[in-house]
This record gives C-alpha cells, sequence and structure tokens, in this order.
C-alpha cells in the first residue's frame, strides 16, 4: 500500500494499435504494484505525425494508449527494466511526484483482513408462511418483513415463492404459463439464536396477521461471513 511521502509516476506511451498494454497491466499487478489505470486517446497523433481521432460512431484502434501509476522509486527501479523491453518502440516518462493521501484499500480487500464472524452450534430455524397479497402499510408483508429482520440485526432472511399448494382456505394456487398467481404463498426463512429469534416473535405478532409460523431446533454446521465496512472509502484509480 502507498504511503504518504515522495514518489514516483511512471507513464508509458505505446504505439498507436498497439496491443501490449494488457501484458504490462498483468506484469503489474503480478509484481505488487498498488494500481494502475490503463488510458485511451481519443485524439492524437504519433511519431509518425499522422492525425487520429475517435467518432460516435466508430472508436479508432490507431489512437495512443497510455498506462501510468504511481509506486515508491524501490519498486519502480525493480520493474523499470522489465517494461522497457515490454514497452518495445513506446516511451517512458518518469516524473517525481508527492501523495499527499494515499488511497485506501476497496471494501472487498479491506475485509479480508478482518477475521470471519463465525456461528455454530445449537440454533432456531424459523419459517413464515403469507400470502403473496398479504400487506403491511400498504406494502408488501414479505418485504416489510425482510426489513424488519434486517433492522432487528437477525443473521439474515430468505424468501420463497410456491409454485404450487393451498392454504388455510384450502385454494389451490399453482404459476402457469404465462400467467402467475397474484396470491401465491410465500414462505420466509430464517436461522439464528434462540434469543435472537424469540426477540423478533413480539414483531411477528403485530404485522402477521394471518399466516404460519413455526419454529425448529438445528445445528449450525458452518456459518461465517466477513464484517462489513460501509465508512471505507473506494479505492480510485492512480492519476
Amino acid at each position: 500500500m502507498l504511503k504518504t511521502g515522495k514518489a514516483l509516476k511512471v507513464s508509458i506511451y505505446l504505439s498507436e494499435g498497439d496491443s501490449r498494454h494488457a501484458a504490462i497491466l498483468d506484469y503489474l499487478f503480478f509484481r505488487g504494484i498498488s494500481g494502475a489505470t490503463v488510458f485511451k486517446g481519443v485524439a492524437g497523433f504519433g511519431a509518425d505525425h499522422r492525425l487520429h481521432s475517435a467518432s460516435y460512431v466508430e472508436i479508432s484502434d490507431k489512437l495512443p494508449i497510455k498506462i501510468e501509476f504511481i509506486e515508491s522509486e524501490q519498486k519502480v527501479q525493480e520493474v523499470l527494466g522489465k517494461l522497457e523491453e515490454m514497452a518495445g518502440g513506446g516511451m517512458i516518462e518518469v516524473q517525481e511526484t508527492k501523495i499527499v493521501k494515499p488511497a485506501l484499500p476497496s471494501r472487498h480487500h479491506a475485509s479480508e483482513a478482518q477475521p470471519p464472524v463465525k456461528m455454530e452450534g445449537k440454533a432456531k430455524l424459523m419459517r413464515i408462511y403469507i400470502g403473496e397479497d398479504d400487506r403491511w402499510n400498504d406494502k408488501p408483508l414479505y418485504k416489510m418483513l425482510v426489513e424488519a429482520m434486517r433492522a432487528n440485526d437477525l443473521a439474515g432472511a430468505t424468501v420463497y415463492r410456491s409454485i404450487l399448494g393451498y392454504g388455510a382456505h384450502r385454494r389451490f394456487h399453482r404459476d402457469k404459463p404465462f400467467h402467475l398467481s397474484h396470491d401465491a404463498s410465500m414462505m420466509l426463512s430464517v436461522v439464528d439464536t434462540e434469543e435472537k429469534i424469540r426477540g423478533f416473535l413480539p414483531v411477528l405478532e403485530q404485522m402477521v396477521q394471518e399466516g404460519l409460523i413455526v419454529l425448529s431446533d438445528v445445528d449450525v454446521v458452518k456459518y461465517s461471513h466477513r464484517p462489513i465496512h460501509t465508512n471505507e472509502s473506494v479505492e480510485e484509480p492512480a492519476r
């Protein structure tokens, strides 16, 4: 990861139509360069002084390509020799620069450094059977239940839509080609600790006016996920 302070900005200009940028980008990636960006010109000319431009109808494949990255001097020196070889007839420019604020890792990579959250052992499986047309505050009940579960920090919920079945009114509901029943049975499935499931039951009592709620004992063999950090910045391309 880059740090605040002195660094080098490297720009590699490839000949128009040159396809070696992909190989160079792969090389930088596997050599651990912090980040690199490939730019394609919309207009320009090269050593032969032929002018090329991109139109709305057709993007020219003859426009020059620039690969740019910022790294510490030590790492730049490690890759510069190979880059000179890979660039062929292209030009490489190195400029001194100063990193005022380094980019933070993206959410995905930041979460990899965190230990996973795990739950194993005894738990409760809750199934909620309701109708697709059931409402809560003029909104679909199954959607509102998912929102309520999320707000109450339940581990996760999955909504299933039936393709065939009947309920308390003993009316068959089934999916047919080109027609979906508007009152199919919906099942919500949740697994969490007994304490959290039972703590959510009073909410269900208020929201589910007609339906079926069942609890079952289950053994969680493995449940793990990495924490999500919402206050982290997404890494921006090198400039």
